[in-house]
């Protein structure tokens, strides 16, 4: 100890005396030299995710102690494995102390997972957080287009997975594929994948870029570490937010990753997701051949049977004979019965034409039979039957009249109880209204007419100067000496001669332009 304290001062007891911040400096240079490098095992305390600062503060512990640790934000961002509350890990870095607090602490370089099993239990665990939200359920999966236009796909551009889904996509329907490289190894993997299915589908759909009708996410076959990426929990959620139906393909038929419980559809290897993605174009055509020939075949068995029930319908119906015989012999019956109805009514009709034949005898006879029935109706009417059918309808048409009269009293009555109500229904506030109206708008025009009108002008101490004739001088060279003039003020008008201005002027001939110096008084 005499070594790392040396003392400072002596002391009755021969003990040397140290300040704090010696005895600080001494621990910690003691302990980062001694743990300069060590791995710790243990298990994931308090962890709360990065500071505001970048940094992580948490703590390993086991059965019995408790390690305070910190990753500085370099190296936080450099992890394969992010830290998680209660993850076992095994923990690189070195020891060292924090004066502030006399406490010691590690200093994490690095992290990784304390072997398999605990891998499979951070995958169990994140596995069952994420089923709980419900991303893994039936209900989210989507149907795969049946002929896609456009295939997305989300892998390394280098390796041989590529290679296998365009060539087993040319075998089978050569169509558009998008590729979007990524790493599908190292710390990346998972922010790369989530960030290229978030962008496919952010693709305008009529966009120069076409935007994919489904997506393959697919890498080889590896260990679990290295096919770790596609369980990070940004692919997860990606895969399960993407509205293009996703198929994964990730390792080999054995490999399972949590990617393949959010995808839409799994496939066993990478060519079995081009399998699925696409089908055959030859058995496309083959099918609809097949279908255009099954078509044509109906189509002509249905023709045949439309021509045989036409057939059978044809010799169900009567011959035109059968159809026309009836009616043909009904037309003869009825034309034979009018030939002999015509005979029979001209010999009628001469008959009867010969029975009135005209005669002078017979005519003296009719003249007779008409002088007689005019005296018989001539000795009917007598005076008194005269008068008495004057009297009846000179009766009659007192009758009417007295009617009518009474008709247009009770009509005169109507129209004038019309007109009582009309006047009823007319109200005097309407007219009191335009009334108010029209004088609100005729104050407003007097209003106006006094301030536009020169009164007002007068009123403020002008005068309006103008000739005897009624003219009005505007300007002073327009006066001549001498002249009479008019001033009008507000109160009345004044008689006035011009004592200064110019000299008279014949009027024949134009005024010259006055100058400046010769104007005058106007009184």
């Amino acid at each position: 100890m005499s070594d790392f304290f040396p003392g400072t001062d002596s002391s009755p007891t021969n003990a040397a005396e140290y300040t704090v911040t010696e005895i600080s400096g001494a621990l910690k240079r003691t302990v980062e030299d001694t743990f300069g490098n060590v791995r710790v095992r243990g298990e994931i305390s308090g962890y709360r995710g990065p500071h505001s600062s970048g940094h992580a503060y948490f703590a390993l512990k086991d059965e019995r102690s408790r390690l305070e640790a910190v990753i500085w934000k370099g190296s936080f961002s450099r992890l394969k494995f992010k830290p998680e509350e209660g993850m076992e890990v095994i923990a690189h870095g070195k020891l060292t102390t924090y004066p502030g607090s006399s406490k010691y602490q590690i200093v994490i370089d690095n992290l990784e997972p304390a072997g398999a099993g605990a891998l499979m239990a951070l995958l169990e665990e994140r596995r069952r957080k994420l089923a709980s939200e419900g991303l893994f359920d039936d209900a989210r999966k989507q149907l795969l287009p049946f002929m896609p236009m456009v295939v997305g796909v989300v892998t390394s551009p280098t390796g041989a997975v590529i290679r296998d889904i365009i060539h087993r996509i040319s075998d089978r329907f050569p169509l558009h594929v998008l590729v979007w490289p990524v790493r599908v190894q190292g710390d990346t993997t998972g922010a790369e994948v989530s960030n290229a299915i978030a962008g496919f589908n952010a693709f305008d759909p009529h966009g120069q870029i076409p935007r994919p009708d489904v997506l393959i996410v697919a890498r080889g076959g590896g260990s679990l570490e290295d096919l770790w990426g596609f369980n990070d929990e940004a692919v997860v959620r990606a895969v399960a937010a993407s509205s293009i139906p996703v198929i994964s393909a990730v390792g080999h038929e054995t490999d399972w990753t949590l990617i393949d419980h959010a995808a839409d559809v799994r496939a066993p290897t990478p060519t079995g997701a081009a399998e699925l993605a696409v089908p055959v174009k030859a058995e496309l055509e083959a099918t609809l051949a097949s279908l255009s020939a099954r078509l044509k075949g109906a189509v002509s068995r249905c023709i045949d049977r439309k021509r045989q029930l036409v057939r059978a319908a044809a010799r169900a119906l009567p011959s035109p004979d059968q159809l026309l015989a009836l009616p043909r012999r009904r037309f003869d019956e009825a034309g034979s019965r009018l030939e002999r109805a015509l005979v029979a009514s001209t010999e009628a009709k001469r008959l009867q034409l010969r029975g009135l034949r005209l005669s002078p005898a017979m005519l003296e006879r009719r003249v007779s039979e008409a002088r007689r029935r005019f005296a018989r109706d001539a000795a009917r009417i007598s005076p008194e039957a005269l008068s008495r059918r004057v009297l009846q309808h000179e009766q009659a048409l007192a009758t009417l009249l007295r009617q009518g009269d009474a008709c247009l009293d009770r009509r005169l009555e109507r129209t004038q109880e019309r007109l009582h109500r009309a006047v009823l229904r007319l109200r005097i506030e309407p007219i009191e209204t335009q009334l108010r109206e029209r004088q609100r708008r005729l104050e407003q025009a007097t209003r106006l007419l006094r301030s536009v009108s020169y009164q007002s002008i007068l009123d403020r101490g002008f005068a309006l100067v103008t000739t005897t004739d009624g003219d009005i001088i505007r300007r002073a060279h327009n006066v001549a000496r001498g002249q009479e003039l008019s001033l009008e003020f507000s109160d009345g008008k004044l008689p006035v001669i011009a004592s200064g201005g110019q000299a008279p002027k014949p009027k024949a001939k134009p005024t010259t332009k006055p100058q400046s110096g010769g104007q005058g008084s106007l009184f």
